[in-house]
């Protein structure tokens, strides 16, 4: 796989893991009360969070795996365990234990949490998204980590775009459309999973080859 197609596969798998279609509910119910200048920041800071806590994670995966004793393959076969429970609760149009817990949820619902939590983190850059780029950053050197935060900014761009279009998308779309556009994800992610797996496997088990 060439380079361009290695960035372009991580630019998909990270979109479709951070699933910012998914966040739209929660965005307009946080959100039902905002003005629309408040609605504007609080995209941008969310953004922002994303991006930041993304970035940090590409710098310091190394530093993490070695912290923690696991090797690079092991990761891979526990992100992709991460990523797989989350692209079957996508496909049930749900966030799923992995992203939001219940009592998180039940949170949410009271309107005793708002704003960057829980949006930015973890129901975006939560568990999924920070495994998935802590992988993809180990593969090469400073020019392969400069690309992969570009990507970790494109991303961004594109959860800032789908935020700030939430209440135009939430109208035309409908709860319908938007739970589509997550099973499409999950399926595109479910895939992407096993893959991930399947490369860690062969890693730890060279036999399986």
């Amino acid at each position: 796989m060439s380079g361009l197609q290695e960035y372009l596969r991580f630019l998909v798998t990270l979109t479709a893991v951070l699933d910012p279609f998914l966040a739209v509910p929660v965005f307009l119910t946080l959100t039902a009360s905002h003005s629309p200048h408040a609605r504007v920041v609080l995209v941008r800071v969310v953004a922002i969070t994303v991006f930041a806590v993304l970035a940090a994670s590409a710098l310091l995966g190394e530093a993490i795996l070695t912290t923690i004793g696991a090797s690079l393959a092991a990761f891979r076969v526990g992100g992709g365990l991460v990523l797989l429970l989350m692209s079957l609760a996508m496909l049930n149009a749900q966030a799923g234990g992995v992203r939001q817990s219940e009592a998180e949820a039940a949170e949410l619902e009271s309107g005793e949490v708002k704003g960057v939590v829980p949006l930015a983190v973890p129901l975006l850059a939560g568990p999924g998204a920070i495994s998935t780029t802590i992988i993809e950053a180990q593969q090469g050197g400073a020019a392969h980590l400069a690309a992969i935060i570009g990507c970790i900014a494109t991303v961004s761009v594109i959860t800032l775009l789908v935020l700030r279009a939430a209440y135009p998308i939430g109208a035309r779309l409908g709860t319908t459309g938007l739970n589509i556009a997550t099973r499409l994800l999950g399926l595109l992610l479910a895939a992407l999973a096993i893959q991930t797996m399947a490369v860690g496997l062969k890693q730890l088990f060279p036999g399986l080859a």
